[in-house]
């Protein structure tokens, strides 16, 4: 039976080609965790997370001195016990943030490594919902310097040029309702009716009164979503905020464990779950979020990283969107892979490679490193 060998890990910064805002932030670089779990039989996979756009090393340095070292030796079908023997030595470190994301890119590589071993898709290795595609959105729609409403309305346009049936954009950096119900207005006159269009607040705001100020001013524009209104830790808020708008609340992408989720639930404060499995204990934990979540009749769709995510929307039944996003310029982890995903009439094509279907660009990986590959065995 096969045994982990070595753990490899290593962090790359990725700068943008321009300076991309959104509601509370400005985003320069973007710092990425990576590992490799070999085995002994020669069978690798590969993890990854976004680690912020500084001091991603952070949870490079918990796979190395805290994680890597208990999965040395181990077998890797033993994902449900690694995860929880992770988890507890973990405790006093972890739950949330840099060590969580450590344990969930560590998480899947031990997935992608069995899938690969099986010579499976990792979406069929996890038992397939479909076959050949899966809904996606465009995502995009940031602020820019010089961007007008017009030019954000060219931009939503041209991903509805590319089949897509349902596009993203920012709300929430600009102080003035009348100016984002301007951005809005335009990219709805660009798409025209039909088009899903979501909304997304990366934590704008901080009261209820503040956020119902500038939803009214969304709603006649007919959003499908409106995506993180408040910071994560304030679930009464989501949940006031469900109970006043016809705009189905969205969150949870930056949220971590079973618990959280569950409390999201409880409160009525999502009738839509963004988990990430890069953020929120990897795939065993995305899973079991899914499972919670279907129970409450609620539906999952994914934040980010579109090349893990597809094969999760493939596997899980109440997933509905992969989030796409068409260039590298804000999801420039797509710089660092040998492969990128297809999209056909507004749907992403599954890929049929084993495991995850594609592995880092070993030439990308080190033209970003910022702390190269150091492998524990």
């Amino acid at each position: 039976m096969a045994k982990i060998a070595a753990v490899s890990s290593a962090t790359v910064r990725v700068p943008l080609d321009n300076v991309t805002s959104f509601a509370t932030r400005t985003v320069a670089a973007r710092d990425y965790a990576l590992v490799r779990v070999r085995t002994d039989d020669g069978v690798e996979g590969i993890g990854f997370c976004y680690g912020g756009s500084r001091a991603g090393h952070l949870v490079t340095l918990a796979v190395r001195e805290l994680l890597a070292p208990l999965l040395v030796g181990q077998d890797p079908y033993q994902v449900e016990g690694l995860w929880q023997r992770m988890y507890q030595e973990s405790l006093l470190q972890g739950r949330v943030g840099a060590v969580m994301r450590a344990i969930s890119i560590l998480d899947t590589a031990i997935w992608d490594r069995n899938a690969r071993a099986a010579k499976l898709p990792l979406y069929k290795y996890l038992g397939a919902t479909h076959l050949g595609s899966v809904p996606a959105y465009a995502s995009g729609g940031y602020y820019l310097d010089g961007k007008t409403p017009e030019k954000l309305g060219e931009e939503m346009a041209g991903y509805v040029a590319k089949g897509f049936k349902a596009v993203k954009m920012k709300v929430g950096r600009l102080a003035d309702p009348a100016a984002e119900e301007a951005r809005i207005k335009a990219a709805r006159k660009a798409i025209g009716p039909d088009v899903i269009l979501m909304l997304d607040a990366n934590n704008a705001w901080s009261d209820l009164p503040t956020a119902l100020r500038f939803i009214r001013r969304y709603e006649p524009y007919d959003p499908y979503w409106i995506e993180e209104p408040f910071g994560p830790d304030d679930i009464e808020n989501h949940a006031r905020l469900a109970e006043r708008t016809k705009v189905i609340v969205a969150t949870g992408e930056i949220e971590a464990g079973r618990w959280r989720f569950a409390e999201l639930l409880r409160q009525r404060a999502a009738q839509i779950l963004q988990t990430d499995a890069c953020v929120c204990g990897g795939i065993s934990e995305f899973r079991r979020i899914a499972a919670t979540a279907d129970s409450f009749g609620v539906t999952l769709c994914p934040h980010w990283f579109h090349d893990l995510h597809v094969h999760l929307v493939a596997a899980i039944p109440n997933c509905r969107y992969v989030e796409f996003f068409p260039d590298d310029q804000v999801l420039n982890f797509r710089r660092l892979v040998d492969r990128q995903l297809e999209t056909k009439d507004g749907n992403v094509v599954l890929p049929d490679g084993p495991g995850l279907g594609f592995d880092f660009d070993a030439k990308a990986v080190q033209r970003y490193a910022h702390e190269g590959w150091i492998e524990t065995r």
